[in-house]
This record gives C-alpha cells, structure tokens and sequence, in this order.
C-alpha cells in the first residue's frame, strides 16, 4: 500500500489520494469509511465525497445498509484505472529517484577528488540505499555500515553487516558518510563521542567535511552548503 504523506514539496494531489484509496479498497475491502480516513489521512467527509465520485464513476460498488456491513469492492475498470494510476504514479517515483542518485552521485565524486576512497555508512536507511545505488559509479567503496539502532545491529544491508558505531575505529575508513538527512546532528555527536577527532565526517548536505583532523578549526559553522545557486 502506499502510504499518504504531505511535505513541503510533494503534497499530495486528487489524483494520489484517489489512487491511494483504490489501493486501500482493492487491499481491505470491508474497511468502515472511518478506518479509509484514517490510512489515506484524510477526513471522514472527504472520504465520502471520493467514495462517491469513484462511485458515479464505475470504478467501485458500495454494498451494505450500515457501517458494520458496508463493503467496497473495484469494478473490472477500477482494476483498470488502479494499474493504470500506479503505473504512472510509479513512473514520476523512479525519475524523482533516479534525480536524487544522479546528484548524490556528483557530490560523492567531489569528496572522492578530495583523496577520500574507503567510507562506512553511518545509517542503514532508505537513503543508504540511495548511496548504495549510486557509489559504483565512483571510486568510493563502502567497507562498512554501522546504525546505532539494536534492532538494525547483525542484519544485512545490501549483502554488508550492519554493526555498531563502535565498530567504525576498527573498520579503519578514510571517513563516515552520514546517510540520513534528519538525524545529521544527533549521528555527528554520537560520532564526536565515539571517535573524537580522529575521523573524518562527511554528510550529504556538506560540500566540506564537518570534521577534518588536519583542520581542527574546521567547524560545522564552516559548512558550504552544496547547492549553492550561481552568482
């Protein structure tokens, strides 16, 4: 199922919250209009009024005279529309996706023209595995993966152990790349902890390394910001 989400740049639109709850019907098709609401993020009233439309459009039938027995069930062309609405859904997914790999990769070949070579991923994340995807197309190679998540720790990620951040002093990298955007700075006070000043830290958001051992004045108020516009 594809989980409703709203952010800063890609709120959803009618056409993702009507795909959204084809996928919620064609999955559970004795939800309550109220349990809809609440897996697509939407009101109750709104549900209704997509319901409807959906309805008057042949692409749903609505059984039952009351909330316990009520069932939603797609049409031969709501099974139509679902396939041909996640189709194109997915299609502007994969070009969102290949845009991000695409300039993760320039910004690694700027690290990598910086000496750095061997790198432990710090996060085995959905954006770890962007990096992942992206990192055989320079001279970088991943010798590591640590999270500080237990639940994480003795698990593959894409064929590598996931250990602990403890682990990083042993694996010996040239530097962590932190592969989270969200947690930048809890991720580099826990290596701060860990390591003190004897690693060098680079982030996906930084032109620069937070920390450089040969540039102790090096500071994250140092940061350049990598998408910098021309003057």
């Amino acid at each position: 199922m594809i989980v409703p989400y709203t952010t800063t740049y890609f709120s959803p639109s009618k056409e993702y919250r009507r795909l959204s709850l084809l996928l919620l019907i064609k999955e559970m098709p004795h939800s309550s209009q109220h349990l809809l609401a609440e897996k697509s993020h939407l009101s109750s009233s709104m549900v209704n009024i997509y319901i409807r439309e959906l309805s008057q459009a042949g692409l749903i039938t609505v059984s039952g005279k009351t909330n316990r027995t009520t069932e939603y069930h797609l049409t031969e062309n709501g099974q139509k529309k679902l396939f041909q609405d996640f189709i194109s859904f997915s299609s502007e997914a994969v070009q969102i996706y290949a845009s991000v790999k695409r300039e993760i990769i320039r910004l690694l070949k700027q690290y990598e023209t910086n000496g750095i070579r061997t790198v432990v991923l710090y996060g085995a994340s959905d954006t770890a595995e962007i990096v992942m995807s992206a990192i055989p197309h320079t001279r970088l190679v991943v010798i590591g993966i640590v999270d500080g998540d237990p639940g994480k720790q003795g698990r593959l990620f894409n064929g590598t152990l996931i250990q602990t951040p403890e682990a990083i002093s042993q694996i010996d990298p040239d530097a962590v790349l932190i592969t989270s955007f969200a947690r930048q700075d809890e991720i580099y006070n826990n290596i701060e902890t860990i390591m003190g000043d004897n690693i060098k830290v680079l982030t996906l958001t930084a032109l620069q390394q937070l920390r450089q051992p040969p540039l102790p004045e090096l500071t994250r108020k140092a940061i350049q910001p990598l998408w910098t516009e021309s003057p």
